[in-house]
């Protein structure tokens, strides 16, 4: 009788098929080599976050300029000297990270309590889109053995992100302040997500007819935080969303992700035209991965009820947070009154 020893189960390791195999064992099989878990390059990290935090404070100088010209032209001879520009940007820079960040972290740790090996936060710098950044992620580098880790991996995110938007919209709505629109008006209309609306109605009630709440930059910013909280939530592939329709409904989550992009195509066709670059996103992900999501071992076990109500919540977020028009350009020409 003969046998194989094996390495004592450390979880701070996982299998690194990244690595050529050794000579005589062409794929690995008798040989695996380990890597330990939760090694980033951090330099990359921080330059990632460094530019995301340059983009996003110079989007939000521009946002706070336009919170304070209250829908009129910038007098450029009144504008402050650039060390206090740079400090106004925080207002929706500084929030916007916080609110990403938050996101990213939860599931961050969450693979980290699992021994689940994933890399720290990536942000995604953006000069010139309106919200300086198209978001961050992490990758996770290994399979998620059960649906239980998937789930709660899954449901992190939007919840740690959620318990920052929430005071973030309160405090930024509460900042905004009602003014009268021009004669001749264009700019941005953003849709409101009914959070967003139920918020406005607390602080402000029903604002009248030919007037507008002039946005103050931390409140777009949490409006900016639900609109990327609402897509994360869509249950579609790979998504957050995806990874919780997968844990509740297992197989028959496959049906749900096609339904949810025939949705996203939808929107993008007969509601706005806004959801066009998303929708064209889900489609390029159902193409490249496929429209099921990568099984669990344990994908005929369902979930505990505790886990059940989570997921119920995560759906009340996702319509709380949804809107179907995020963004039209708006054009008003009024002629004069009398």
């Amino acid at each position: 009788m003969s046998g194989q020893s094996h390495e004592p189960f450390n979880p701070n390791l996982s299998l690194d098929t990244r690595q050529p195999a050794e000579p005589g064992d062409p794929y690995g099989l008798v040989t695996p080599r380990l890597r330990p878990k939760f090694q980033d390059r951090i330099w990359l990290h921080v330059l990632l976050f460094a530019l995301t935090v340059l983009t996003t404070n110079i989007m939000g100088q521009g946002h706070y300029l336009g919170f304070t010209a209250d829908f009129g032209e910038l007098n450029p001879e009144g504008l402050p000297d650039w060390p206090v520009r740079f400090l106004q940007g925080f207002w929706y820079g500084g929030t916007v990270l916080v609110i990403l960040g938050a996101h990213e972290l939860g599931h961050y740790f969450t693979c980290r309590y699992y021994q689940v090996d994933a890399s720290r936060p990536f942000f995604i710098p953006a000069l010139g889109f309106l919200a300086g950044t198209f978001g961050a992620f992490i990758r996770i580098r290994e399979p998620i053995p059960s649906k239980r880790m998937l789930f709660d991996i899954g449901i992190a995110g939007p919840i740690a992100g959620f318990v920052f938007v929430v005071p973030a919209l309160v405090i930024g709505v509460a900042m905004s302040r009602t003014v009268p629109l021009p004669p001749d008006f264009t700019g941005y209309s953003l849709g409101e997500p009914l959070l967003f609306q139920g918020v406005v109605w607390a602080i402000w009630g029903v604002i009248p007819d030919g007037f507008s709440l002039n946005l103050h930059p931390m409140a777009f910013a949490a409006w900016f935080g639900l609109l990327a909280t609402a897509l994360n939530l869509f249950p579609i592939g790979q998504l957050d969303g995806g990874h919780i329709s997968y844990a509740v409904l297992g197989r028959g989550s496959t049906r749900v992700t096609i339904g949810m992009v025939g949705v996203a195509i939808g929107l993008a066709l007969f509601v706005s035209l806004s959801w066009v670059v998303w929708s064209t996103l889900l489609v390029v992900m159902l193409l490249v991965f496929g429209p099921r999501h990568p099984p669990t071992m344990d994908e005929d076990v369902p979930l505990d009820p505790a886990r059940l109500k989570l997921a119920l919540f995560a759906l009340v977020m996702l319509i709380l947070c949804f809107t179907p028009n995020p963004i039209e350009v708006l054009d008003l020409v009024r002629g004069p009154v009398g």
